[in-house]
């Protein structure tokens, strides 16, 4: 019995010598959250280097390379025949072959020729190098702001001035300003070397946040100065992952807020400064191709209204050892339920994901009877011009399409299928069904119309 009680008491004594122990690691570990392998510098812009002192971070930046499709997004990867111009052995899958209302939606575009699902950020840059758009059109150097890193080439091509090298290398054709990166979206791109802090380094955004603020009554406002840092938690996504446009003959990069997020009030302003960025194939409407307004919609639903940044769905926080760190696997949150939904809403996953699914079905319902009444409009509108119909109903009807086919590409675009803000989306799309049935009506016979 004695024998048997020594026995236990060391295995108690080394049981509890063993959870001291790792009490005190951890504690170490919260007390040094990195280590100093590499100093990292304004220049420093190789992830991998940052990934010598932040080895958990670069691991979940290198794993958005990975191809998993949603039911309403992502998407899986497909074979590719490399060629001298396109060295791609994986793409994703063709959305114009998924969807060939696309096509007359974009008749006269680029988009007509190349339009793919999404992918991580690992692939950005090289998707955009060498989409078949660049073969369709010129496209400048405006373009890498979003697709690459861009923090160390503007300041070399700027001699040390942010804002002129990005004025350079906006007004570069694409292919010039190519060689001037080297890197997709980088670490430097959002985080201060030295201190780490979150921080937004792209001019279109730093320009448009500023014009956005000023619409609202704060005068001068400067995000890296003014912003809270749950902000910057979304304004460091919202730096791309937004509307934009090309301004004049210098390609200046310009997000359209001065009036506001909301569509509408983007539209008024591209209708305000008379731009457009094509003339439609089949009907001669000016009309607007929208981009990723991610940023715009999230804005306007209940997550955004409750202080939810885009990082806390996207990159939220998990535990490594003693460590809490966000998640740099940026992806959708329908693969990271858990960690990305659970934190906050107390349901079963398989709950959440139908609760997501069904968000997302009601949109694309919406949108599919959206993208039927944009295609019917243009039909019309094309024969109306080949019958030589009064170019009063004619440019009414083009009105229409340009407003209908602007709202309908606006959730198009946008990549969460309705999910940032659904009672937003549903309303966008709806209007976008109005225009297009107006558009119809313009083009009726006077006598015909008025019935």
């Amino acid at each position: 019995m004695f024998i048997l009680l020594v026995g236990v008491a060391a295995a108690g004594a080394i049981i509890a010598t063993v959870v001291l122990v790792s009490i005190f690691q951890r504690k170490q570990e919260a007390k040094n959250p990195f280590f100093r392998v590499v100093e990292l510098k304004e220049d420093t812009q190789d992830p991998a280097v940052w990934g010598q002192d932040f080895p958990q971070q670069y691991d979940g930046y290198r794993r958005t390379s990975d191809q998993i499709r949603t039911r309403y997004g992502g998407s899986e990867a497909e074979p590719h025949t490399p060629t001298h111009a396109d060295p791609r052995s994986v793409v994703a899958q063709s959305r114009l072959e998924e969807d060939p209302r696309l096509k007359i939606m974009w008749a006269g575009y680029a988009f007509a020729k190349d339009f793919r699902e999404e992918r991580g950020h690992a692939f950005m840059l090289d998707d955009q190098t060498y989409t078949e758009r660049q073969q369709v059109t010129k496209q400048p150097g405006t373009c890498l702001q979003c697709h690459a890193s861009t923090v160390v080439p503007y300041k070399k091509a700027g001699d040390g001035d942010t804002i002129k090298g990005f004025e350079k290398i906006n007004q570069m054709p694409f292919a010039e300003a190519r060689k001037l990166v080297t890197f997709p979206i980088a670490c430097i791109d959002c985080h201060d070397p030295k201190t780490l802090q979150l921080r937004v380094t792209k001019p279109g955004f730093i320009e448009g946040i500023r014009a956005l603020k000023a619409s609202q009554g704060v005068k001068d406002y400067d995000v890296n100065r003014d912003a809270t840092r749950q902000e910057m938690r979304s304004f460091v996504c919202g730096q791309c992952h937004v509307e934009y446009y090309f301004k004049g003959p210098e390609k200046r990069l310009t997000y359209p807020w001065v009036n506001g997020l909301k569509v509408e009030q983007i539209l008024a302003h591209y209708d305000e400064s008379g731009f457009k960025d094509w003339t439609h194939a089949d009907t001669g409407a000016p009309v607007l191709k929208a981009q990723h307004p991610e940023f715009e919609l999230w804005n306007q639903g209940i997550h955004a209204r409750s202080g939810v940044s885009c990082a806390d769905c996207h990159m939220p926080y998990k535990r490594e050892g003693a460590l809490k760190i966000s998640d740099h696997h940026v992806r959708s949150p329908v693969l990271n339920i858990n960690e990305a939904c659970q934190t906050c809403h107390k349901w079963p996953e398989a709950e959440l994901k139908d609760r997501i699914e069904l968000i997302q079905e009601r949109t694309y319902k919406m949108r599919n009877q959206a993208m039927d009444a944009l295609v019917d409009l243009i039909t019309d509108l094309k024969s109306a011009r080949a019958a030589n119909a009064p170019a009063a109903q004619i440019t009414s009807a083009q009105d229409y399409q340009r407003k209908a086919q602007f709202y309908l590409d606006f959730i198009e675009a946008e990549n969460s299928t309705g999910f940032h803000a659904p009672e937003e989306a549903l309303r966008v799309l709806g209007e976008s069904i109005n225009f297009a049935r107006k558009g119809q009506l313009a083009l009726r016979p006077p006598a015909e119309a008025a019935k």
